[in-house]
This record gives structure tokens, C-alpha cells and sequence, in this order.
């Protein structure tokens, strides 16, 4: 009796220590991490300009460099980026330069896999006449003032060719040089200074405002339709031999 009860007793404190024990712990999955502020070289497909742009235009773009993480890559060239045109300010007609505010918001992966962020310019190349702001990534367009003194000085010229032809004295010439000077500053005044432009197929850097992680699987692209990747067509197989009895392929029967 007494010993049927020490094993009972065995059996429950042994259960209850099993039942204790921690389950073993599950390896975390692997991720592939990008850090905010890195850098991802883009191809513009579409050009912009404050001249015909408005706010909440799209913008499409096309990754040109493949970008690594843990060795592996994240982001292949041909992922297509999406973006905003959030401003648009046109060049004064006496002074202020134009400006272009443009936002990045989505990235997609060959084989469908998409992000969302919030990103901006980060650098421009020299294809394009403007000027960037980095801390702002504002594009902005040139001053015009090297356009403006070409203005004048082609008016102050014919002016002066018309007033010496006019009065055939150097009096003439001067008064024709003045006018010529004062119709070309009014035209200078009256129009606007050169447009922000990113022009179609220029380089833009797009800067990273949050870190993006994929796992494994999202940065499979065993089957995605990769840039420079041609699908092969399939040809027809061979029509199969008619069988003959003795063995072998059917001989070619012979025209009578």
C-alpha cells in the first residue's frame, strides 16, 4: 500500500515538472533590412515641368541599380517607384525662381511585392537645367538673368541700327539704342523666368525615410519577368513516328 502510493506520488510530481518545462524557443525568420536614408538611383519615364505640372500629378520611375541587403537583392533594376508632384510654383515676372516639389510614395518589385513610404530627392544629374535643394529636395529653375542681358542687348542693338539708318547721325543711332534698350527691358519684365524641369529618362536618387524589410520570400524572383529577361517560346514537338509492326519506323510508301 505504502508503496503504491510513493509511485503515485512519483507520477504527479514527475507530470507536474513536465508540464513546467518550456517549449523549446522557435528561430526568429530571417529579414532583409534597408536602412532609412539609403539611396536608390531611379530612371524618370515621364518628364516634369512647373510649366504644365499641378499638384498631385504622378511621376513614374524604374530602378536602374540593383540594391543589396545581407548580401542578397532587395530591390532589382526594373522596380517600378511611383511618386507626387506636391508643388508647383512658376518663376516671377520680375524675380523668384520656379520650384518643383516632388514625393515618392511606392515601390513595386518585379514579382509584385509593394511598399509605401514617404521619400524625396536626393540627387539630380546634369541633364537637367535646375538645381536641387538636398536638405529640401527641391528642384528649382534657373535665375534667367544671362537670358535676360541677351534681350536687352539684341533690342539696344537693333535699336541702334534703326535710329542711325532713321536719322543717318550718331544723335539717331543713341536715340535708337535707347528705345531699343527700354523695349527690351519691358520685354524682360513682362515674361517669366525659365521653368523647373526633370526631363524624361534624366537620373534622380530617391532617399529612403524608413527602413523597409522583406523576408526570403519576398525577394524571390525565380519567376518574375526580370529586365532583359526574354520569355523563350516553346516549340511544337515532333509529330511521333507511326509504328511498325515489324519494328521500326513505317517506310515511306512509294508513288505508283
Amino acid at each position: 500500500m505504502l508503496l503504491s502510493r510513493s509511485a503515485g506520488l512519483i507520477c504527479v510530481i514527475a507530470s507536474g515538472i513536465w508540464a513546467q518545462a518550456p517549449e523549446p524557443s522557435k528561430a526568429a525568420p530571417q529579414v532583409y533590412e534597408l536602412a532609412a536614408g539609403t539611396r536608390v538611383p531611379l530612371n524618370l519615364m515621364n518628364a516634369v515641368s512647373t510649366r504644365t505640372a499641378a499638384e498631385g500629378d504622378r511621376i513614374y520611375l524604374e530602378t536602374i541599380f540593383p540594391i543589396l541587403a545581407g548580401g542578397k537583392i532587395v530591390i532589382p533594376p526594373g522596380s517600378y517607384v511611383a511618386g507626387t508632384v506636391t508643388s508647383v510654383k512658376r518663376a516671377g515676372k520680375v524675380k523668384g525662381k520656379a520650384e518643383l516639389y516632388v514625393r515618392f510614395d511606392s515601390l513595386t518589385l518585379p514579382n509584385g511585392v509593394t511598399r509605401d513610404f514617404r521619400s524625396r530627392i536626393g540627387g539630380l544629374d546634369g541633364q537637367n537645367s535646375g538645381s536641387l535643394d538636398r536638405t529640401e529636395g527641391k528642384v528649382q529653375g534657373d535665375t534667367g538673368k544671362g537670358e535676360d542681358a541677351t534681350t536687352v542687348a539684341s533690342a539696344t542693338a537693333w535699336g541702334a541700327t534703326i535710329g542711325g539708318v532713321a536719322a543717318r547721325s550718331g544723335m539717331g543711332a543713341g536715340i535708337g539704342a535707347a528705345a531699343g534698350a527700354a523695349a527690351g527691358m519691358v520685354g524682360v519684365l513682362m515674361s517669366r523666368g525659365p521653368d523647373a524641369i526633370l526631363e524624361r529618362g534624366s537620373t534622380l536618387e530617391m532617399v529612403l525615410d524608413r527602413e523597409l524589410k522583406f523576408t526570403p520570400d519576398e525577394i524571390d524572383f525565380s519567376n518574375a519577368i526580370m529586365p532583359g529577361r526574354r520569355s523563350q517560346p516553346v516549340s511544337a514537338p515532333p509529330p511521333p513516328a507511326s509504328k511498325n509492326p515489324l519494328g521500326g519506323a513505317s517506310p515511306i510508301p512509294r508513288r505508283q
